[in-house]
């Protein structure tokens, strides 16, 4: 059940996501960070098959700095979300990848922008997006309370009535969330909403060792 938002507001782009990591019925992680850093204006969110999700954005991030070494310039954030459409369309004819994704990044010259892209690559340019489960009770409400060029502040109380809304309404909600901002100081991770957390890591200590039972025989 994952869930994946972005607005654009006055001079920023944030992206939201689910941290949940699930296979089948079973929750593996509740602190799975599934926005990457593209360059230092840029976010890449994913969702969808954990091996797809995780390969393809790699593989996006490793091309669009190869390009800035090469060149010695980034790509606007235009060219990057139409660059990973071509290389999911692409992909789409031979070996498809099921990860639907949001691009956020920030350009000198246009600002903010946000791109939504699902796993059939297809590429729109919006100004708020959501994907997965959740997109079916938040989307609503971005149309309802956002505004053009909204502050911070007003977005950031706009992602949390939809967190609060997923965590209500859709069965099986992730518990968790990472919110990360981009604008014109760089991408970084801003905040995490967070109600579980992940116990899949080693213990804080070891624990007592078994004492061994004694069996009395009887004459």
């Amino acid at each position: 059940m994952e869930c994946l938002f972005g607005i654009q507001g006055d001079k920023f782009a944030l992206l939201v996501a689910d941290t949940s990591q699930v296979q089948s019925i079973v929750v593996q992680k509740t602190e799975e960070d599934k926005i990457m850093l593209l360059d230092s204006h840029k976010l890449l969110a994913t969702i969808g098959e954990n091996g797809d999700r995780v390969q393809f954005s790699e593989f996006i991030q490793k091309n669009i700095l190869l390009y800035q070494f090469r060149n010695g310039i980034p790509l606007s954030t235009s060219a990057a979300a139409n660059f990973t459409c071509g290389e999911l369309a692409h992909a789409l004819r031979k070996n498809p990848y099921f990860v639907n994704m949001m691009i956020a990044g920030y350009d000198s010259e246009e600002g903010p922008s946000l791109y939504y892209l699902d796993y059939i690559a297809t590429l729109h340019k919006v100004k708020t997006g959501a994907l997965g489960y959740g997109a079916y009770f938040i989307l609503s409400l971005m149309d309802k309370f956002y505004s053009k060029n909204m502050s911070l502040d007003a977005a950031l109380e706009l992602v949390d009535k939809c967190i609060l809304e997923i965590k209500t309404r859709l069965m099986g909600a992730p518990p968790n969330f990472v919110i990360k901002i981009v604008d014109e100081n760089g991408a970084r991770e801003f905040a995490w909403r967070k109600s579980v957390e992940d116990n899949t890591g080693p213990p804080s200590s070891a624990p007592a060792p078994l004492t061994p039972v004694e069996v009395s025989s009887q004459a």
